[in-house]
């Protein structure tokens, strides 16, 4: 399955072989394109959006973990602002269209309060652990506006083939899946609300192609490969239209 970067030491040293590290039978049969990952996370993101009544065209979006930035590059140009950050320098080298920051800190982002209106977490969580998830999950409670969204996508330890594919990664030897529940957990322990839970990546890139409306009505189905809880930013105070906003402004604390 897809993979983002959380620590900085260790995926600098995967960072130039990072494709080659991620290549597995498995992993191969069910997708040929590696960006087939990507684009079926941004079709979740896109349906939650539409159903949500919200224009991407008016959003300012940070990916964080972004890693080399292929969801940005893939749907950055639908929102009005889009970034990301990640902790690895070796992750975020080389060309791309998109705006990426790195972060000095994995558990501190480089954004102001309030900033965001949707920040995206793509399978980074699983390589954080302890009490860092949640000051990671704070994090990103602070960079986000009042009654922002995040998105996060993790790994369905469920799925027996998640499991075996994670299990034999060598960028996943650190990895410690977290269930839907437990990051239903997390950010609500960040003040967050939940708005749904989704479970994505059940058929290969070959049938999906000819029957993309299966997955729809599999997504409350808890056995696709990854799921993406949506949350909402219960912080307190008046949210900051975003022509106000210093997206990559000093953070105040």
């Amino acid at each position: 399955m897809q993979h983002s970067d959380r620590d900085a030491p260790e995926f600098d040293q995967f960072a130039a072989t990072y494709g080659e590290l991620l290549d597995d039978p498995l992993r191969n049969r069910f997708a040929k394109d590696h960006l087939h990952f990507h684009r079926r996370k941004w079709l979740v993101m896109q349906a939650l959006l539409r159903r949500s009544g919200i224009d991407p065209g008016t959003k300012g979006w940070l990916d964080v973990g972004c890693g080399r930035g292929e969801l940005l590059e893939l749907a950055g140009d639908r929102f009005a602002e889009s970034q990301g950050c990640d902790p690895s320098i070796g992750m975020l080298s080389g060309e791309r269209s998109v705006k990426v920051t790195k972060q000095n800190s994995p558990v501190k982002l480089p954004f102001a309060d309030g900033s965001m209106d949707i920040v995206t977490a793509v399978c980074i969580f699983h390589h954080v652990h302890g009490d860092e998830r949640r000051l990671l999950m704070d994090e990103i409670a602070r960079v986000l506006c009042p009654e922002g969204l995040c998105f996060i996508f993790e790994h369905n330890p469920w799925n027996p083939i998640t499991r075996a594919i994670v299990g034999r990664c060598p960028v996943d030897v650190d990895a410690e899946l977290l269930t839907a529940r437990q990051t239903r957990q997390l950010v609500v322990e960040s003040r967050f609300r939940v708005v749904s839970t989704d479970y994505l990546l059940f058929l290969p890139e070959s049938v999906f192609d000819r029957a993309a409306s299966l997955e729809n009505v599999l997504r409350k189905v808890p056995l696709g490969g990854q799921y993406c809880v949506v949350a909402k930013n219960q912080a307190h105070g008046e949210a900051v239209p975003s022509s106000r906003r210093s997206r990559s402004a000093p953070k105040s604390r």
